[in-house]
């Protein structure tokens, strides 16, 4: 049985992944870590370091916030605990800095994504790069969402711009008129990239692409955060046997 401890287990997320987690055959649930969870109806802790102190748990599932997860995974990761992290906000830089501080055999697994479907779309967009002068990665997601843009369109982009080996000739905040700064998006390695928050959304994206004649969209819709759940119970059977940062689902897909 894979013992696991979920930090942000009273949020959306991490209420699901309790839940998620409760129903799986090979996992036990061991805590949850959650400073607003003192009404819920299994053992809380107000922090990781008071769950380690009190009970032996083999993965940390992250759900919480981006001002909240560095602080869990500095904690987690030198006791030797794998951990799931599909909080996003960190940079590539931070996330090798926090499993640098992990003992041999223990693993960071960051997934900006967990939906299979996301996953694919990042890869199909990979893909096409390389054939497109132009691509903008536009992405939507509720009105409460902490972070913009979102971890999956600033891998999005990144992937993008490893592919191609260019960067787009459209014009960009150079045109961008007086009083209306941003309209052109936030460039993530050479790709605008714009967010709206809007009631009405869990997770959508769209990737564009254009070259002469011609459009290619991409798109990825997530209605319900119960997309995101085999994805996250992957992580979890995964983690344990690796070492070191991985990032992406897709790592465990194939």
């Amino acid at each position: 049985m894979i013992r696991v401890a979920v930090a942000g287990c009273a949020g959306r997320m991490g209420s699901c992944v309790v839940d998620t987690v409760n129903a799986a055959d090979d996992m036990e649930f061991i805590c949850g870590i959650d400073p607003n969870g003192e009404d819920l109806q299994y053992q809380v802790y107000g922090s990781v370091a008071d769950a380690i102190a009190n009970e032996e748990f083999d993965v940390l599932v992250d759900f919480t916030a981006p001002s909240v997860v560095a602080g869990n995974l500095e904690v987690a990761l030198p006791a030797g605990i794998d951990c799931v992290v599909g909080t996003t906000g960190l940079s590539n830089d931070k996330l090798e800095e926090l499993a640098a501080m992990a003992p041999e055999g223990t693993c960071l697994f960051y997934a900006p994504n967990f939906t299979t479907g996301a996953v694919l779309m990042m890869q199909f967009a990979k893909a096409a790069a390389p054939y497109f002068p132009e691509a903008e990665v536009i992405e939507f997601h509720h009105a409460r969402k902490k972070d913009a843009p979102s971890g999956t369109a600033v891998r999005t982009a990144q992937m993008i711009a490893d592919a191609r080996g260019f960067e787009s000739a459209a014009p960009g905040s150079e045109t961008e008129i007086s009083g209306c700064e941003g309209a052109r998006g936030a460039l993530v390695s050479g790709v605008p990239v714009h967010s709206v928050r809007s009631m009405g959304f869990v997770a959508t994206q769209e990737v564009i692409f254009g070259s002469l004649g011609q459009t290619l969209t991409i798109k990825h819709d997530s209605w319900d955060r119960s997309s995101y759940m085999p994805g996250v119970l992957l992580g979890i059977r995964n983690v344990g046997l690796q070492s070191g940062l991985i990032i992406g689902l897709e790592n465990f897909m194939n």
